[in-house]
């Protein structure tokens, strides 16, 4: 089996045109992005977004870290 990079798929653009892009396609605020990676990690993870799994604290543990 061989693979062949489609060179059509990609142009080389400038710095201006590429930060135009990111500054045009990016979510505006903080809480967008947040709820976009929550939306990928629901869909990732096969969970609800009105009902996430709840972390399991029995795999962690707290504990006092000693000092040298």
């Amino acid at each position: 089996m061989s693979f062949r990079l489609d060179r059509t798929a990609f142009h080389a653009g400038t710095h201006a045109e590429a930060d135009a892009y990111h500054r045009n396609n990016q979510p505006a605020t903080m809480a967008e992005r947040l709820r976009a990676a929550m939306y990928l990690n629901s869909v990732a993870y096969n969970f609800d977004l009105d009902n996430p799994p709840r972390l399991d604290r029995t795999a962690f543990s707290a504990r006092a870290h000693a000092h040298r």
